[in-house]
């Protein structure tokens, strides 16, 4: 019997992956968004480089170490020797959300350094999680003496102030200032990996939006979809791109969609009159 092997599509891929929340591997699904863009893209070649950053870092460190020190060591070789740092120069360019390229460029986003940062700090056994914080990607680690929280875009360790002060401008645009008794830690919760990846896409889709590349668009939304299917929001823009691409069929059901389930909505009437005007054409 002649059996032929189908490799799978990268959204496929992608789908197998984020499946489990109990099982999700971050920096495997990080790596992979950027095969939307890079199709020869080996993601366990990249998975296989990272392994060896660790065993570098591990080659340094006595096992017995405490926490404290590990995590002392880990941003001497990540941000120092390495020279893993922020792209202030070309902050919106798209490789810098990909890891594959981050790894080497050694320039990224504040997310994508945290996923690679994240990676080896969880592979030293440090207590390390990602944070969603306001505007900025952080990550932060439990020691037996308290709580660090690092800036992936500088390896800064940042006080309770330094983290008060980059709230600010987030609480004034959106009028929380009223709040100010507001635990600080609200905004230090443990990110999920189905969030960060989500995070991730959500700011390559607001680059491809901002340059009206709405084919970049369609497979960042397609990869959205994938990983959060309820999002109704994302079948609205989702089906905004597609109308823009002339794609009429799908962007009426991806409207549809967004009409029939979202709810609380402000924008009903918009997005009806657009979906009218796309039925018409298609008659």
């Amino acid at each position: 019997m002649n059996l032929s092997l189908v490799a799978p599509t990268p959204l496929e891929y992608f789908d197998a992956l984020v499946q489990s929340d109990a099982q999700f591997p971050l920096l495997e699904a990080a790596i992979s968004l950027a095969q939307d863009e890079y199709p020869h893209l080996d993601v366990q070649q990249v998975l296989g480089e990272v392994d060896q950053l660790l065993e570098r870092i591990r080659q340094r460190i006595p096992a017995d170490a405490p926490a404290a020190y590990k995590l002392r060591m880990l941003n001497q070789f990540f941000f120092r020797d390495l020279h893993f740092r922020g792209n202030v120069n070309d902050y919106y360019d798209p490789d810098n959300s990909y890891v594959s390229v981050v790894l080497h460029s050694r320039r990224g986003i504040p997310i994508s350094l945290a996923v690679l940062w994240l990676e080896l700090a969880q592979g030293l056994g440090l207590a390390a999680r990602g944070v969603g914080f306001p505007g900025h990607f952080m990550v932060k680690v439990n020691l037996p003496n308290g709580q660090v929280v690092i800036d992936p875009f500088t390896g800064q360790s940042l006080s309770r102030e330094a983290l008060a002060e980059r709230l600010e401008p987030y609480r004034r645009r959106h009028a929380l200032l009223d709040e100010a008794d507001v635990p600080l830690g609200l905004y230090l919760q443990v990110a999920p990996s189905r969030d960060i990846i989500a995070r991730m896409l959500r700011n390559l889709k607001e680059i491809h939006v901002t340059r009206e590349d709405w084919p970049r668009v369609v497979a960042v939304q397609n990869r959205l979809l994938v990983l959060l299917p309820q999002a109704w929001e994302e079948y609205r823009d989702r089906g905004l791109a597609h109308a823009e691409l002339g794609h009429v069929p799908l962007a009426v059901r991806d409207l549809e969609t967004y009409l029939s389930r979202a709810e609380d909505v402000l924008d009903t009437d918009v997005i009806a009159t657009q979906l009218s005007e796309l039925r018409r054409s298609l008659m």
